[in-house]
């Protein structure tokens, strides 16, 4: 029998193309698991995933169609006496890049460019009703497009957009990975298509900042998306603030100054420094081995001894190595949902500790 998820594999996700697999293709997990060299836990977890999707009537609606053609086509095939497995090979010819209603493909995803272009603007939201075959994008009340209930299905397939509000209209706001795709295929039109740049600019999230320099301010863009702090500082408690406010960001950024000064981050390429020089040439520290800013270690080495264990080492692999809390709060052996409580508190410490350091001043790099 043909794969059930072949016709979709250029754009379908991993657990979407298992869970076709197993269902419609009817193969066991353990079958599965074995082909793609897997636990069947694995498998397992991608099905119940999509299983768990399937409250959304987009999602519901694209699987559903495929289900029904599949039951309608082996009953044909069984009236006409078809071979054994030919009903399967036949509803997997048929094109559903578009879910329920069969597109050309360049067409589709023009289509789904644009509209995911209209969802990822500020307080644009998806409205879908049940038997109609359009969706609406709205936003302040105002229609801004319409789109197929196919292309509609796509997006909710690809996981770029997510439920907000069950309903008899039921509503989608756009994901960030649906942001992130977005970003990646406006690269692609600037930049001439580049795969490496365009999948880089997709973990990408510009912002801009007013930076004091002589002789006066300027305005700098950075990418908040670059540190685990400016993502944690736009996470709202139940009051509505910031979880982290800008002074504690502006600890664990001075911190990570200190420490890429200091360079004693660990190298992920040749070491060049010593190539060819005479000892001191191209050294920081006098010829010493380990070359740096001698100031910015000592600087490191006090706000980490003011933090102790525990805290030290949290503010370290969040500030410094740029690691996420999950992955700190595996590599430290610590329960899940923990690390966001012990970062703040040694944010907190740490800005304590800068502010005695420096007076209460903003101090000076380096």
């Amino acid at each position: 029998m043909r794969d059930p998820a072949q016709g979709w594999a250029d754009w379908l996700p991993q657990a979407a193309q298992t869970y076709l697999r197993h269902v419609v293709g009817r193969r066991s997990m353990r079958e599965l698991a074995r082909a793609e060299g897997c636990h069947p836990t694995t498998i397992m977890r991608r099905v119940r995933r999509i299983e768990e999707r399937r409250d959304d009537p987009l999602v519901d609606g694209f699987l559903g169609a495929i289900e029904g053609r599949t039951q309608k086509t082996e009953t044909e095939g069984r009236r006409q006496d078809a071979p054994a497995g030919r009903a399967e090979e036949t509803v997997m010819t048929v094109t559903l890049r578009g879910g329920t209603v069969a597109q050309d493909e360049d067409d589709s995803e023009r289509a789904v460019r644009r509209a995911l272009r209209r969802l990822c603007e500020t307080g644009a939201v998806l409205a879908v009703a049940p038997g109609l075959d359009r969706a609406v994008v709205m936003k302040a009340n105002v229609r801004t497009a319409v789109v197929d209930r196919s292309v509609a299905e796509i997006l909710a397939m690809r996981d770029w957009i997510a439920v907000s509000h069950r309903g008899r209209v039921t509503t989608h706001v756009a994901t960030s990975a649906g942001r992130a795709a977005l970003r990646r295929m406006l690269c692609e039109e600037a930049g001439g298509g580049e795969a490496e740049a365009a999948f880089a600019e997709q973990h990408r999230d510009w912002e801009e900042r007013e930076v004091d320099e002589a002789p006066r301010p300027r305005r700098m863009r950075f990418n908040i998306a670059e540190s685990p702090l400016t993502a944690l500082a736009r996470h709202r408690d139940r009051e509505g603030r910031p979880f982290l406010s800008p002074e504690l960001v502006a600890a664990g950024e001075r911190l990570r100054e200190d420490f890429e000064l200091a360079q004693i981050g660990p190298r992920v390429a040749q070491n060049w420094e010593r190539f060819l020089t005479g000892g001191d040439r191209g050294d920081f520290a006098g010829g010493r081995p380990d070359a740096g800013s001698s100031s910015a270690r000592e600087r490191v080495a006090a706000a980490l001894r003011e933090l102790g264990p525990g805290l030290g080492d949290m503010a370290l692999r969040c500030c410094c190595f740029l690691e996420g809390l999950e992955q700190a709060e595996r590599r430290l052996g610590w329960s899940a949902r923990s690390g966001k409580i012990v970062l703040r508190i040694a944010l907190m410490r740490l800005k304590r500790h800068y502010d005695g350091v420096n007076g209460g001043r903003a101090p000076l790099i380096g």
